[in-house]
């Protein structure tokens, strides 16, 4: 199959969403009583957060739909294997962000806990540019990297508390929505991007390598972004929302 058929397939879409996006921050500019006052995104703990958000996401995102179509279209696993091989993951991210984030974020603070989070799943998804495409071993080659899921759950608990962090009474509810929607803006770029990558190389295996290896170096932009976050400790009964990292 020759794939430069569909590059113009993808780039006008992307390319309509990049003018709309320019549309719509041009209207907020001139608008009365803008949806999105730019001044928030004028903060750099709450700009820096929310990018930070993005590259997170997408990365994540991007993990969940990649392994699942390792498992199924290289390892031939069906439809429960798949799920009960990514059991691990989720259930590592529920226990982290419920029982561990919030002694971490007190202890190490809210940046040096993203921090930490940011670094396992660097390592995690870089360990994934291994993937065999032939004798493939389970407890070795995936479930490590099923367990440093372990820093989402560090990560995102800690980022959600940053991108609050600089909140006024009367903009608490606006910069949740933005958090709320740079989740769904680098999960849906994730996925869209690196299952693309993934599929457009003539090599299945080294699709799939090619993507892992971009989706670590989101996570790498992710945690040098971060370091320019203030460090800030999380006052006594502040915690944030646990993450959930749910496919839409």
């Amino acid at each position: 199959m020759d794939h430069r058929r569909g590059r113009p397939a993808r780039l006008g879409p992307a390319a309509a969403a990049l003018a709309l996006l320019a549309a719509f921050v041009l209207r907020q500019t001139r608008a009365a009583v803008p949806l999105l006052p730019l001044r928030i995104l004028a903060r750099r703990t709450t700009a820096l957060a929310n990018l930070v958000q993005i590259l997170l996401l997408a990365a994540m995102f991007g993990f969940q739909v990649l392994v699942a179509l390792y498992l199924q279209n290289v390892q031939h696993y069906g439809p429960l294997a798949t799920g009960l091989a990514m059991l691990p993951a989720a259930l590592t991210i529920g226990a982290v962000s419920l029982l561990v984030a919030a002694r971490a974020i007190g202890r190490l603070g809210e940046r040096r806990t993203l921090l930490l989070g940011l670094a396992l799943l660097t390592a995690g998804l870089a360990l994934l540019v291994r993937l065999p495409a032939g004798h493939f071993r389970y407890a070795v080659d995936l479930l490590p990297t099923m367990l440093l899921g372990a820093g989402f759950g560090l990560a995102a608990t800690a980022l959600t508390a940053l991108g609050m962090a600089d909140a006024r009474p009367e903009d608490a509810g606006l910069l949740s929505g933005v958090l709320n929607t740079t989740q769904q803006v680098g999960a849906a770029l994730g996925v869209a991007v690196l299952t693309a990558l993934a599929g457009g190389a003539g090599n299945a295996v080294g699709g799939f390598h090619l993507a892992f290896g971009v989706g670590a170096a989101l996570l790498l932009a992710a945690f040098l972004l971060a370091t320019a976050l203030p460090a800030r400790t999380a006052p006594a009964g502040e915690a944030a929302e646990p993450p959930v990292l749910v496919a839409n």
